[in-house]
C-alpha cells in the first residue's frame, strides 16, 4: 500500500514524496527515509526533507491533539482503535514523565513501533507539557531518528548490492 502511494507521489517528484510520506501517522520519517534512500534521494537532501515533513503536523498536534483524539474516539468505526491507542499512549507516559524532555526526546528518537513524532506529540499533549519544550524535544528526536534510519537504510541497501 505504501509503495503504491509512494509511486503515485513520485509523479510529483521523489523529494515531495519523501515530505508527504513523512507526514503520514505511524509511517512518518521511519518509512520515508528508507523509501527515499531506495528512490535515490541523496542523503544531504533526504534527512532535511523527511524532518520537515515529519514536523509539519506536530505544532497542530501539540495544540489540538487531545481534542483530535477525543473526536476520533467518538467516531463509531474508529473508536475502538483510537481508545486502544490512547490507552497505549497513556501506558507509555511513565517513560516520558520520569525524564520529562529527555524522555520525550528518547521516545521519539528511538525508531521502534509505536514511537515517533505523532505519538510523542500526543503524549506531550496528554501530559500537558509546555509546548515549546515538547516541540524542541520532538524535533531533536526526529533528527536523531532520521540519521538512525538513514544508517540502517544505507546498510540494507549496501548488503543488497552485494547480491
Amino acid at each position: 500500500m505504501f509503495s503504491s502511494l509512494f509511486n503515485w507521489l513520485m509523479g510529483a517528484g521523489r523529494e515531495l514524496a519523501v515530505v508527504f510520506i513523512s507526514m503520514v501517522p505511524l509511517v512518518e520519517l521511519r518509512g520515508a527515509v528508507p523509501l527515499g534512500a531506495v528512490a535515490g534521494v541523496p542523503a544531504i537532501e533526504l534527512i532535511p526533507l523527511a524532518v520537515i515533513g515529519n514536523m509539519i503536523p506536530i505544532p497542530f498536534l501539540l495544540f489540538f491533539g487531545e481534542k483530535l483524539l477525543d473526536w476520533v474516539c467518538s467516531l463509531g468505526p474508529l473508536s475502538g482503535f483510537a481508545t486502544k491507542y490512547r490507552e497505549k499512549l497513556l501506558g507509555k507516559t511513565g517513560q516520558v514523565t520520569r525524564y520529562e524532555r529527555l524522555g520525550l526526546f528518547l521516545f521519539v528518537a528511538i525508531p521502534l513501533p509505536g514511537t515517533g513524532a505523532w505519538s510523542g506529540a500526543l503524549i506531550a499533549t496528554l501530559l500537558k507539557m509546555p509546548k515549546t519544550k515538547a516541540l524542541t524535544s520532538i524535533l531533536c528526536g526526529v533528527i536523531v531518528a532520521g540519521f538512525i534510519m538513514l544508517l540502517g537504510s544505507q546498510g540494507v541497501i549496501g548488503v543488497a548490492h552485494l547480491f
